[in-house]
Order: C-alpha cells, then sequence, then structure tokens
C-alpha cells in the first residue's frame, strides 16, 4: 500500500508532504516526453558565445564569409549567427567545430581557451547537453589595415562589378 499523505499530515507542512523531491519530480517529467534541439540552436548558441570574446574579428572561412555576406544582402533573409560554426548533436551530447579570424595581435592559444571555455559554459547551460569537444580553427589574420570581406562586397555591389572569389 503507498504512503498516501493523511489530511492532518497536509496541514502540518502543506509544501513539502506529499509531492515529490526534485530529483522525483525532474525524473517524472523525462518520462513524460522528450527535447529534441535543432542543430542550428546549439550553432547559434555556439556563435553568440564566440563573439563575446575579445579578439575575434569573424567567424568562418573567407568564402563562407563572402557568400554569406551575399546571401545577407537578399531580402527576407536573416543574417547567420552560426555562419563558421558546425555541431554534431545527439540525445545528451553534442561536439562543436569553430572556424574564427583573429585580429591581430591577440594571442591565440589564450583566445582558443577562452572561446572554448565560453561556448561550453554556453551551451551546457542553455541546452542541458555535455559538450564533449569544441575544435576551434584559426583560419586568418585581420590586419588593421585589410578591409572586410563585407566593405569589399559593398564597394563592389556598388560599382556593379562582380563579388572577388578567393
Amino acid at each position: 500500500m503507498p504512503d498516501t499523505p493523511t489530511p492532518s499530515a497536509l496541514h502540518k507542512n502543506p509544501s513539502t508532504a506529499g509531492t515529490p523531491s526534485s530529483s522525483e519530480s525532474s525524473r517524472q517529467s523525462a518520462e513524460r516526453g522528450r527535447t529534441a534541439l535543432a542543430v542550428g540552436v546549439v550553432e547559434k548558441i555556439a556563435g553568440m558565445a564566440a563573439r563575446e570574446v575579445s579578439g575575434i574579428h569573424a567567424l568562418g572561412s573567407g568564402f563562407s564569409r563572402t557568400f554569406g555576406a551575399m546571401r545577407d544582402r537578399v531580402p527576407g533573409t536573416k543574417s547567420s549567427i552560426g555562419r563558421g560554426i558546425k555541431a554534431e548533436v545527439g540525445e545528451k551530447q553534442t561536439a562543436i567545430d569553430i572556424a574564427l579570424v583573429v585580429e591581430y595581435g591577440v594571442v591565440i592559444p589564450e583566445l582558443a581557451r577562452q572561446v572554448r571555455e565560453n561556448i561550453i559554459d554556453a551551451v551546457e547551460r542553455m541546452t542541458g547537453l555535455e559538450v564533449v569537444e569544441v575544435n576551434i580553427a584559426v583560419n586568418d589574420v585581420h590586419l588593421p589595415d585589410e578591409p572586410d570581406v563585407e566593405e569589399e562586397e559593398e564597394e563592389n555591389l556598388s560599382s556593379g562589378q562582380r563579388p572577388k572569389l578567393k
């Protein structure tokens, strides 16, 4: 026979009497369904977390940034926060690859450590997934006197020239 609280027990401590503990409650709610996260969700969270770190100029390779800049100009499209991020998402774990361009003068191993920590903290906190790895590829260093890919695209589009592909 299950232990059902008596009415007098409910009046003594109404906040805890007859209610499951928090671990029981979370287990019960997990048994009532599952939550599936799209890959794009993890990629956006990782992209925002990476952009919070000072010293990153852009995310993605040169080609993806050029293509993304052209795509962002098409009416009705949204800019891709997850550009340069690739995630594999399982039921309980995720692995993330990120390509980035750093500012000249930044200590790359320290920047990579900060980016990795920020991404892991944000993704695990917001999704509940365990981040098993964050692989970082530094594809370029942005020099202070170099124009951005987006700036080059604007100049080419305003002059009627086709964009240069690298």
